[in-house]
């Protein structure tokens, strides 16, 4: 088992019906998780060539945030994701091409994308088999890139009391306490060329974008006692540090993990 995608108890995440649990947020998702910071993208795509000759895999699409971000530079995107709800709710593009499929199961070709693009995503897969079926469907010297946003609850009062909220509100859920780690990236023979780049990124929220970016998480309860206890809690840190426009910070940082695909 790989330590790096455990939280503090209960296993790892993939054992804990990461294609399931987001069924009935994806319309939350799809509002109010936040976007990327052009930076990062830039970095995805720096030195591959001419986006419209590039492919990339978008494993773990979700509602196609990251997707439509890459496709928007003029790469086409094949967005794998196994949940029919999430991939319902994604605004269609015309360089998104939807497809049912699992990281350790794309169903791609052999050698078919120039990018394998996970944001916000690794953490669900069994991690030896995804970076094997990556390798797979990746040209030699095509690259993964693995792309997080991690809350800046040390820097941050509001992040801060939002994070503590949120994870109170879990109850201990093993999703809300991760790490990503390198994800085994820096170790793996198949790849080569491990680097790591942060960045820093901001998502502006208003109430009802506090409380939707909460309970967009699949660890977050959406009724009930502490349900309740999270929205007053939220409440709390949000009338502490809104602005007179109605809105508060969320701050991140955007880490993100590139290697290239080994030749032979």
């Amino acid at each position: 088992m790989d330590p790096r995608i455990r939280g503090t108890s209960g296993g790892p995440l993939y054992a804990r019906n990461p294609t399931g649990r987001f069924s009935r947020r994806a319309e939350d998702y799809k509002r109010y998780r936040p976007s990327y910071p052009e930076a990062a993208l830039g970095a995805v795509l720096e030195d591959l060539g001419r986006p419209a000759s590039l492919v990339c895999a978008d494993v773990g699409a979700g509602t196609g945030i990251s997707s439509r971000l890459v496709a928007e530079r003029g790469v086409r995107v094949i967005a794998i994701e196994p949940n029919a709800a999430m991939r319902e709710a994604a605004d269609p593009h015309p360089l998104v091409e939807w497809r049912d499929g699992t990281a350790e199961a794309t169903g791609l070709t052999d050698r078919s994308v120039h990018i394998v693009l996970c944001a916000q995503a690794f953490h669900w897969f069994r991690p030896k088999e995804a970076r094997a079926e990556f390798a797979r469907i990746l040209r030699p010297g095509g690259r993964i890139a693995l792309m997080w946003n991690l809350r800046d609850d040390k820097g941050d009062a509001l992040t801060g009391a939002y994070g503590a909220a949120v994870k109170h509100a879990a109850r201990g859920d093993p999703a809300a306490s991760k790490h990503p780690g390198d994800n085994g990236l820096n170790a793996d023979a198949g790849f080569v060329g491990f680097r790591l780049f942060a960045f820093p990124y901001a998502q502006q929220l208003d109430w009802d974008g506090l409380l939707g970016r909460a309970t967009s998480s699949s660890y977050v309860p959406t009724q009930g006692d502490a349900y309740d206890e999270l929205v007053r809690e939220l409440r709390a840190a949000y009338d502490r540090h809104v602005d007179t426009a109605g809105l508060v910070f969320l701050r991140y940082t955007t880490e993100l993990y590139l290697a290239e695909r080994a030749s032979c």
